[in-house]
This record gives structure tokens, C-alpha cells and sequence, in this order.
């Protein structure tokens, strides 16, 4: 690649870690091709990107974004994943793809200028995706107004049992 290729790529990278919800560093040293072409469709599927770019490119890109924290982290074989939206179902993929390859090792991550560990990036792998969150959320947010709903009716419920009792007894009478 000469100056101007490496110019273009690093602008459009840039522009990638600027709207990056999560951008995820790991050593992808002795995976081939194959498998780390069936990992980017994977990750391609949960709407994020992998990317193998050589570390003085990546550090350039990365100035002026969160992903600039893990500039001590640039050595060595690195793959870059990033997302723009859910960073869980990224964080599942490569978790599952590094316990089924031993050669991958998640190095580093940042989610929203937050440095996270690979333990840590294990630990958001296990958390439900934002959709399945909020589903949860809107069912709380639900339960409050339904709530009041059944009491409220309840008085009205109970009054009609009342009458309807009182109404029973004088026909029985």
C-alpha cells in the first residue's frame, strides 16, 4: 500500500472507532484464514466488523476516539472488532469463537471510553442483549399500571359481589 492507500484506510477506520459503541482488541496469531473469515461472517451477522490492521495504522485511526486507550495494547498480531449498536452480541461471538480456538486471545476492550479486561469482556458476553433488556424493562414498566388497574377494579368487583349477594338473599327470602 503506498502513502495515499494507507491514508484513505486509516480515515475510514477513524470513522469506524469514532462510532464505535465498543471496540474489542484481540491476538489473532495462529488462526487461519478460514476460520477467522468464518468469524468475521459470524460477527458481520451481530452488525459489527473485524478488521486485521497493522498497529502504527490503528494507532493513527484511533486518535481522537476511546479505542486511543488501548494504544499500549498495539502490539503484536491485533484484530479489531468494533460495532455501532448492541456491544453484548459481539463480546458472545468472539468469547465462544476464543474457547473453540485457543490460538485467539481477547486482549483488551473499550466500551464508551471504559477500559475493559478480558474477564470483563467475559462477563458482558453473559448479559442478555439490549433487546432482550429492554423487554424486561418495558414488562416492569408494564406491571406498575397494570397493577393499579386490578386494584382499582377490585373495589368495583367487590361492590357487585355485594349487591349480587344481597340480591340472592332477598330472593331466597
Amino acid at each position: 500500500m503506498n502513502r495515499s492507500q494507507k491514508a484513505i484506510v486509516a480515515e475510514e477506520l477513524h470513522k469506524c472507532l469514532e462510532k464505535a459503541e465498543i471496540s474489542i482488541l484481540a491476538d489473532y496469531k495462529g488462526v487461519n484464514v478460514e476460520k477467522l473469515n468464518t468469524l468475521r461472517s459470524q460477527l458481520r451477522d451481530a452488525d459489527a466488523k473485524l478488521q486485521v490492521v497493522k498497529n502504527t495504522l490503528l494507532g493513527r485511526a484511533s486518535q481522537g476516539t476511546n479505542t486511543a486507550e488501548l494504544k499500549d495494547f498495539f502490539n503484536g498480531p491485533n484484530s479489531i472488532t468494533t460495532t455501532e449498536s448492541d456491544p453484548v452480541t459481539p463480546a458472545k461471538v468472539l468469547i465462544k469463537f476464543a474457547e473453540d480456538n485457543k490460538n485467539f486471545e481477547l486482549k483488551v476492550a473499550v466500551l464508551n471510553g471504559k477500559i475493559l479486561d478480558p474477564e470483563q469482556i467475559k462477563a458482558l458476553s453473559k448479559l442478555p442483549s439490549k433487546e432482550v433488556l429492554l423487554a424486561q424493562f418495558l414488562s416492569v414498566l408494564n406491571a406498575v399500571p397494570t397493577g393499579l388497574v386490578t386494584v382499582l377494579s377490585g373495589v368495583q368487583r367487590d361492590f357487585v359481589n355485594v349487591v349480587n349477594a344481597i340480591k340472592e338473599k332477598k330472593e331466597k327470602e
